[in-house]
C-alpha cells in the first residue's frame, strides 16, 4: 500500500483529512509577532510589519525610530522605510487586491505605499474622524470601515476612489463587542454591509438603513464572514462558537468550547471549518465531530486564503487546508482504489515486479480516472520530488489507457513549473493551485514585475506563451532609475540590445520615463528608434525636440501629425523664430497657410509680410477689404467705407512694390477710385446701389436715377468707350422706359455701335412702336429683315429680305410666320422669283 508516510500527519475531522505542511522556515531575524502589528497580503503575497505603539515594547539593540519592513512570504526582506507620518497612533494596515499596503492612523489619514515601501498617496477620512479619534477599522479587498470615538461609521468602498461615505446612524452608547463587513460584490444592494455585534444582538448597517439581526443570540465577541459573504462564523460571550446564514437566520453549527475567553483570532479554513486561536492553541472546528488541536509554544497568525489558511509564526510558515478527494484516495492508509493501486504499481515497475502488471489489470476498467487523480493530486502538492512522482505514475498509467486525454499532463506540468518558480524561496509567493487558477498567470506576472522579479517573470511570461512586452517594459524602466551613473550612450546600447528581443515594443514609452526621470538626452535618443510616428511625435515634443518633432512629422506625411506640430511650436516660440522653422518645410508652411487663411488672417498677414512674399499680403489686405463690405453697417456712406479704401491702397502699395504684378497694382487703384466714387454718389443721392458694383452697373444706375453728369464722370474717370457707354445708355434708358430721351440721343450723331441695339431694347421692352422709329435706319437689309419679323410686320420683312436676295433668309423668315398662310404665300413667290433669277 502507497504513501504511509504522506498520510501520517494528517488529520481526520469528522470524515474529512487535514493537513498542515511547512512552507518556510522564515529567512527574518529578530521578528516577534507579539512586539508587531502584521498585515498579510492574500494569495501569498508580502508581509508587511511595523512595531506597535499601543504596547509597550523592550528594545533588543535597535533604534527607537519605529521601522515599516515589507517581507516576502519566505521572510526575506524586500524593503523598509522610517515610520514618520503624524496621525497619532497606527490603528489598522492591509494590503489591497492592488498589493498597496494601507495604514490608517488615529486622526483618520491613510497612508497607501507600494511594496518597496515608497509612500504613494495620502487621504483623509474627514473632519468627523480628525476630531473624534478612529478607534477600529475593518478592511476588505479595496475598501475599510472605520468607527471613531463619536461612534460614528465610516466607509471607503474603493481606495481607487478614495471617497468617504458616511453611514447610517445605528444611535449606539458604546463601541461595539466586534465588527465585520460583507464585501459590495456578495450584497444584494452592491454596497457594503456592516455587521456589529451590540449587545444581545446584530446590527446590519448601510448607507442609509439600520437593521436588527439575530436578536438574542449574543453578546457576540468576535464575528467573521465566509469568503463569499454567505455565512457568519461567531463566538459568544458564553464560549460558544455559532456559524450562521448572513442574515442570521439559521444556525449552521454550534459548538460549545471549554473556554469562555474569546479567542484572539477567528478564521474560516475554507467553507469546511473554523480555526479559532488562544495564545497556544489553535482548534478547528468543522460541522460534525471532534475539533482537531494543534499546539503552539509561539506566537502565530492566521492569514485566510481561498482554499485554506497560512499560519504565520516568528520562524515559519505553514499551511492548513483540506487534504483533495485525489490524494485521499491515493495516500489513504489501506487505500486500494484505483489511482493507489496505479501509484503502487509505478513504485513495482521501478524495482522491476511483475505485480505492477498485476495491479494494472486490477484497474485496467477505471484506468483512465486513475491517471486523472494522480494528475490532479500532483497539482496540489508542494513537495516537488512527491509531484514528480505523481506525475510519473500519471504518465505510467497514460500508456495503457486510450481514453485519457493526453495533454492534461503537459497542462499540469507547465502550471507546478511556474507554481515551483514562484515558490522558491527567494521569491517567496507560495501559491496553491487553486490560489494560481483564481489569481490568473497575468496578475501573478504583475506581481512579479512590481517586486522587480522580471528575469522571472519574462521567462515565466515566454513559457506561458504570455505577451512578453509588459516585463521588458517594466525591466527597462527600473533599470533606467537605477543607472543614473552610467553614461546615456552606454546605457542606451545596453537597453537597445535586451529591447530587440521583443518586437513591437514601444520606445516611446521608454523614453518617456527616461525624461520623466530627468536623462532628456537619453529620451532623445531612445525615441529616434520608436518606429510609429504618432508615438514618436508628442513624445519629441514633450522633451523639447520642436526641430526633430517637424521634421518627422512631415516626413510622415500625417497632416494632423503636423498640425498637432506646428501648434505645439506655433505657442512656444516668438513669432519670427516659428516663421523661419516653417518656412524650410513646403509641407508644414502650406498647412500652416491653409489653416491661417481660414482663421488667423493678421498673423498669416505677418508671417507673409516678415518672409517678403508681399504680394500674398496684398491679396490678404484685398479680401479683408471685402469682408468689410459683408458687414452689415457696410454702405449707406457709412465710416467702414475709409478703412475698405484704405486696405485696397495698402494692396496697391505691395503690388507696386514687388514690380510684378502690374496688372493687380493697377486693378487696386482703380478699384479704390471706383469705392470713393459710389461713396460719394451714395452720399449724394441717398441711394445705397452703388458701392461694391461694377463700372458699367454704376453708369446705368447714375443713368436710371437721371444723373448724367455723374455717369459721364465714371466714364470720363475710367476711359469707358463709346461703343460702351452707347450700350449702357441705351440699356439704362430702356430699363426706366424714357422713349423721348431715346429718341434724343439716338440722333445727337450717327450711334457707334449702329440702330441695331436701339431696336433690341425696344422690343424687348415690348415697344413695337418705338422700335419702328429705328428699324429703317437699319443699314443692313437682313438686321431689317430680322427686326420687322420680330414685331410682327410680315410684307416690310419679305420686301427687306428680298433687297438682301438671300433665299435662306427668307425660308427661315416662313417659319416664324407659318401661322400666316398669306404671308407664307408672299415669301414663297419671293423665293421662287430669287430662284428663277438664278436659274437665268
Amino acid at each position: 500500500m502507497a504513501g504511509v508516510s504522506v498520510a501520517a500527519e494528517w488529520q481526520l475531522l469528522y470524515n474529512r483529512y487535514y493537513r498542515k505542511p511547512e512552507l518556510y522556515q522564515m529567512q527574518w531575524k529578530h521578528v516577534d509577532l507579539t512586539r508587531n502589528k502584521i498585515a498579510c497580503a492574500p494569495f501569498g503575497g508580502p508581509i508587511a510589519v511595523i512595531r506597535d505603539d499601543a504596547k509597550i515594547v523592550q528594545l533588543y539593540a535597535e533604534s527607537a525610530l519605529r521601522k515599516l519592513r515589507i517581507f516576502t512570504s519566505s521572510g526575506r526582506l524586500v524593503s523598509e522605510t522610517v515610520w514618520k507620518n503624524p496621525g497619532g497612533r497606527l490603528i489598522g494596515m492591509s494590503w489591497t487586491d492592488d498589493l498597496i499596503l494601507v495604514c490608517i492612523t488615529q486622526d483618520g489619514t491613510i497612508y497607501s505605499y507600494n511594496i518597496h515601501a515608497e509612500l504613494i498617496s495620502t487621504f483623509s477620512l474627514g473632519k468627523e474622524c480628525f476630531e473624534n479619534s478612529v478607534v477600529e477599522c475593518v478592511f476588505w479587498g479595496n475598501g475599510v470601515v472605520c468607527i471613531n470615538e463619536a461612534f460614528e461609521i465610516f466607509a471607503v468602498p474603493d481606495f481607487k476612489i478614495p471617497k468617504t461615505v458616511k453611514l447610517a446612524d445605528c444611535n449606539l452608547e458604546e463601541l461595539p463587542h466586534c465588527m465585520t463587513v460583507i464585501e459590495p460584490q456578495y450584497t444584494k444592494s452592491g454596497d457594503v454591509e456592516v455587521l456589529l455585534g451590540v449587545g444581545d444582538h446584530v446590527l446590519l448597517v448601510e448607507e442609509d438603513v439600520v437593521q436588527p439581526l439575530g436578536v438574542e443570540i449574543g453578546p457576540l465577541q468576535k464575528m467573521v464572514v465566509s469568503r463569499k459573504g454567505e455565512y457568519v462564523a461567531s463566538f459568544t460571550h458564553d464560549g460558544r462558537l455559532l456559524v450562521m446564514s448572513s442574515d442570521f437566520s439559521d444556525v449552521i453549527i454550534e459548538y460549545a468550547c471549554e473556554s469562555a475567553l474569546p479567542p484572539d483570532q477567528l478564521a474560516w479554513c475554507g467553507l469546511d471549518s473554523i480555526l479559532l486561536y488562544w495564545d497556544d492553541m489553535l482548534l478547528m472546528v468543522g460541522p460534525y465531530g471532534d475539533p482537531v488541536r494543534y499546539i503552539y509554544d509561539e506566537p502565530i497568525f492566521l492569514i485566510p486564503e481561498c482554499d485554506g489558511v497560512r499560519i504565520l509564526s516568528n520562524t515559519s510558515m505553514e499551511f492548513l487546508h483540506r487534504v483533495p478527494d485525489s490524494t485521499v484516495s491515493i495516500f489513504q492508509i489501506g487505500s486500494t482504489s484505483p489511482p493507489a493501486l496505479l501509484y503502487d504499481a509505478l513504485e513495482h515497475f521501478d524495482r522491476r515486479s511483475a505485480k505492477a502488471d498485476e495491479n494494472l489489470r486490477l484497474i485496467r476498467s477505471s484506468l483512465s480516472e486513475a491517471v486523472e487523480a494522480c494528475v490532479d493530486a500532483a497539482g496540489y502538492e508542494f513537495d516537488i520530488s512527491l509531484q514528480r512522482t505523481l506525475l510519473r505514475a500519471a504518465s505510467y498509467g497514460q500508456t495503457f489507457s486510450s481514453h485519457f486525454q493526453r495533454d492534461s499532463i503537459q497542462e499540469m506540468s507547465k502550471m507546478l513549473r511556474v507554481l515551483n518558480a514562484v515558490r522558491h524561496v527567494d521569491i517567496g509567493i507560495p501559491l496553491s493551485l487553486q490560489q494560481y487558477k483564481l489569481l490568473t498567470p497575468s496578475v501573478l506576472i504583475n506581481r512579479l514585475i512590481n517586486a522587480h522579479k522580471h528575469l522571472l517573470a519574462y521567462r515565466v511570461s515566454e513559457y506561458l506563451g504570455l505577451n512578453q512586452e509588459v516585463v521588458l517594459m517594466s525591466w527597462t524602466c527600473t533599470k533606467i532609475s537605477a543607472s543614473s551613473a552610467v553614461p546615456d550612450a552606454s546605457l542606451l546600447e545596453f537597453l537597445l540590445d535586451k529591447l530587440k528581443i521583443c518586437k513591437g515594443i514601444s520606445y516611446a514609452a521608454v523614453a518617456a520615463h527616461a525624461d520623466k526621470s530627468g536623462r532628456r538626452k537619453l529620451a532623445a535618443m531612445l525615441v529616434e528608434h520608436e518606429p510609429r510616428s504618432s508615438k514618436q511625435i508628442p513624445l519629441l515634443l514633450s522633451i523639447g525636440e520642436e526641430d526633430s518633432a517637424l521634421m518627422k512629422a512631415t516626413e510622415s506625411g500625417d497632416t494632423d501629425l503636423v498640425y498637432l506640430v506646428l501648434f505645439h511650436i506655433w505657442h512656444k516660440r516668438a513669432p519670427l523664430e516659428f516663421f523661419g522653422t516653417i518656412q524650410a518645410r513646403r509641407l508644414a508652411r502650406d498647412l500652416f497657410v491653409t489653416y491661417a487663411r481660414c482663421c488667423k488672417p493678421e498673423f498669416l498677414k505677418y508671417f507673409f509680410d516678415s518672409t517678403g512674399q508681399l504680394q500674398d499680403v496684398a491679396f490678404l489686405l484685398w479680401r479683408e477689404s471685402w469682408d468689410l463690405a459683408k458687414n452689415p453697417m457696410a454702405g449707406k456712406g457709412s465710416s467702414l467705407h475709409g478703412p475698405r479704401v484704405k486696405l485696397i491702397e495698402k494692396a496697391r502699395d505691395c503690388f507696386t512694390e514687388t514690380r510684378e504684378h502690374i496688372f493687380e497694382s493697377k486693378a487696386a487703384e482703380e478699384h479704390a477710385k471706383l469705392l470713393r466714387i459710389q461713396h460719394e454718389l451714395e452720399v449724394t443721392t441717398k441711394q445705397a446701389v452703388f458701392v461694391d458694383s461694377s463700372i458699367s452697373d454704376t453708369i446705368r444706375t447714375c443713368i436710371a436715377l437721371g444723373n448724367h453728369r455723374a455717369a459721364n464722370r465714371v466714364k470720363n474717370e475710367f476711359k469707358v468707350s463709346e461703343k460702351r457707354w452707347y450700350w449702357l445708355k441705351i440699356l439704362a434708358l430702356a430699363t426706366i422706359r424714357d422713349w423721348d430721351a431715346l429718341e434724343k440721343f439716338a440722333k445727337e450723331k450717327r450711334p457707334p455701335i449702329g440702330y441695331r441695339p436701339f431696336v433690341e431694347a425696344c422690343i424687348d421692352a415690348g415697344e413695337n412702336d418705338e422700335a419702328l422709329k429705328y428699324i429703317p435706319k437699319l443699314s443692313d437689309p437682313k438686321e431689317k429683315a430680322e427686326a420687322y419679323a420680330k414685331i410682327g410686320m410680315a410684307k416690310e420683312a419679305a420686301e427687306a429680305a428680298s433687297q438682301a436676295k438671300d433665299g435662306e433668309l427668307l425660308g427661315r423668315l416662313k417659319l416664324t410666320f407659318a401661322q400666316n398662310a398669306g404671308a407664307s404665300s408672299i415669301f414663297d413667290t419671293l423665293r421662287d422669283r430669287l430662284s428663277f433669277q438664278g436659274v437665268s
